[in-house]
């Protein structure tokens, strides 16, 4: 479960991995939900499983800061360039924050007429209402933009992983998979 210090736990490439799909999954629901007429059935359903989604992922991403505080990283492979290895840090540094200010800018967009946000139908996250004026539109600006930009960064993260996979031939995206070698 725990990581060590060469190898990452099932906890974390766990979290990494549902995150990823998530945040992979929530941009393409949203991305395909803009597009909706007025009466298409997934109208109201899209979004409301988007918000539910959403919020699950608030509860992952905050178990995955406090998991990556309190547990051990690995130590970098002997192949990284120092460049290589600030790079990564800042690129998770940065992702974690482009998700957290999606999710920041999502709530703001629901909440902005004082409703709550439905979660799976089962109870309510309240709402508090708009601290500033013409907040769903300006969050809502937010929410688009950094979405797109997360998802650049994203793929240039996975790329980065590729690379290491098949042109440096190391172990970055085979200790992601849970590889021991």
């Amino acid at each position: 479960m725990k990581n060590t210090k060469y190898y990452y736990g099932w906890l974390t490439i766990t979290l990494h991995w549902l995150v990823a799909i998530t945040v992979i999954g929530l941009f393409a629901l949203g991305y395909w939900m803009v597009d909706l007429g007025y009466y298409d059935n997934w109208r109201k359903a899209g979004p409301l499983l988007h918000k539910s989604i959403g919020l699950t992922l608030v509860s992952v991403m905050i178990i995955r800061v406090i998991w990556r505080i309190k547990e051990v990283q690995p130590i970098p492979l002997s192949t990284y360039k120092s460049y290589e290895i600030k790079s990564s840090h800042l690129m998770h540094i940065f992702l974690y924050i482009l998700i957290f200010i999606i999710m920041i800018s999502g709530y703001l967009i629901s909440t902005a007429d004082a409703r709550g946000i439905a979660f799976f139908q089962l109870f309510e996250i309240p709402g508090f209402g708009s601290i500033i004026e013409n907040q769903e539109d300006i969050a809502g600006v937010f929410h688009q933009y950094t979405a797109y930009f997360l998802i650049m960064m994203t793929l240039i993260h996975a790329l980065a992983a590729l690379k290491h996979h098949f042109i440096n031939k190391d172990l970055t995206l085979l200790r992601m998979f849970g590889n021991r070698k």
